[in-house]
């Protein structure tokens, strides 16, 4: 089997993958750059957060420690 075989016979699965790591960054990027307060941090180091540890973790992590309750 061929590589090109094996990363198609995967697509199935990447591709929802990647369009939900997507949304989740952009909709994490929006909120941080709407709002004005953070539990944790200021807004450069979230931003810089979500984007280096954009695999999902970034963006979670935000929700959890960095995002202020409404």
């Amino acid at each position: 089997m061929t590589t090109i075989e094996q990363v198609k016979e995967f697509l199935p699965l990447i591709i929802p993958l990647i369009i939900a790591e997507i949304v989740l960054l952009l909709f994490t990027l929006r909120h941080i750059l709407t709002h004005k307060k953070y539990k944790r941090g200021t807004r450069a180091l979230w931003i810089v957060i979500t984007i280096i540890g954009m695999e999902f973790i970034g963006p979670i992590l935000y929700f959890l420690l960095g995002k202020e309750d409404e």
